[in-house]
């Protein structure tokens, strides 16, 4: 190829709808854990988080539910990912093996959500949430000021993490927070230092956006064994989860994610008919499974 102004235009061009095109067919999951929240600031305070309130009969005049106030926050992060190609592949007609390249650079854009929101999942046995405890904990305070009570989501044990969610509420488990799109950029002017200095054009993608965590009362964590037993218990925990002002939250444990390995554990537990010992499974269909690679 010619190298011009016109051919390298048409090649951005080709590029670029390949890297549009991989962000169309590829397939994510983070939406199914995580709320997103758009941002329009270097971070975003989530301090509303934990002011969970129940609508009461109105007596006399409106009872302000004064709740405490978390100093959470979420900073905004740029990913990139660049990718650079030799002047003479492009003049050698080399080019079209790069195709591939840049839609599956389009596909790492649109998944790049879910790696960070199932990492920060699989992470909550260690990090802190807005009440400064970690994520899956035993000891979540829970109640007025001056009255509270310790309340677990944390079931335990230390084998393969799996994780028991509410994914009905309006805010999920997991905060996906972006503040810029994924886009498409070039570097092939001829007069880029790319181009002059390193002999080879230039393109690639970059975005702005993080994650953090939303409520930890959708969610059960737990390293126990997966069996009728562990689940039935993590069910139970969640839908006993209260409020600060002591009343249910009506937890619906809609959803089980489990890592590949755990995919036939959780089969056994919520879509079997019967149980080994013959008898009836009482908790068949009760959670959707849901095999997730990023938990792996």
């Amino acid at each position: 190829m010619i190298i011009n102004h016109g051919n390298l235009a048409i090649l951005n061009q080709a590029f670029s709808a390949a890297f549009k095109d991989g962000l169309t067919t590829a397939a994510s999951q983070w939406s199914g854990v995580a709320t997103l929240v758009p941002s329009t600031t270097a971070e975003n305070k989530y301090a509303w988080l934990g002011k969970i309130t129940k609508f009461r009969e109105w007596l006399g005049d409106r009872q302000v539910q004064n709740l405490l106030v978390h100093d959470y926050a979420i900073k905004n992060k740029t990913f990139e990912n660049t990718v650079a190609v030799g002047r003479e592949e492009i003049e050698d007609d080399q080019f079209g093996v790069y195709k591939p390249v840049m839609q599956q650079m389009g596909q790492d854009a649109a998944t790049h959500p879910d790696e960070l929101v199932f990492n920060l999942l699989k992470d909550g046995f260690t990090k802190p949430c807005y009440d400064g405890q970690y994520f899956f904990d035993t000891d979540h305070p829970v109640g007025a000021p001056g009255s509270q009570a310790s309340v677990s989501n944390f079931q335990g044990g230390s084998g393969a993490a799996w994780f028991l969610l509410d994914t009905s509420k309006v805010i999920k488990p997991i905060i996906y927070q972006k503040r810029r799109e994924y886009a498409f950029i070039s570097k092939t002017s001829l007069t880029d230092d790319n181009v002059f200095s390193r002999n080879e054009f230039v393109w690639g993608a970059d975005g702005r956006s993080n994650v953090g965590f939303g409520l930890w009362q959708t969610a059960m964590g737990s390293k126990e064994d997966l069996d009728m037993q562990a689940y039935s218990d993590a069910r139970a925990a969640m839908q006993s989860f209260k409020g600060d002002n002591g009343k249910p939250l009506a937890i619906r444990p809609t959803e089980l994610w489990v890592p590949p390995n755990l995919e036939q554990a959780a089969l056994e537990v919520l879509a079997a008919e019967r149980l080994a010992n013959g008898s009836t499974n009482v908790m068949r269909n009760t959670a959707k499974v849901v095999v997730c690679p990023w938990l792996a």
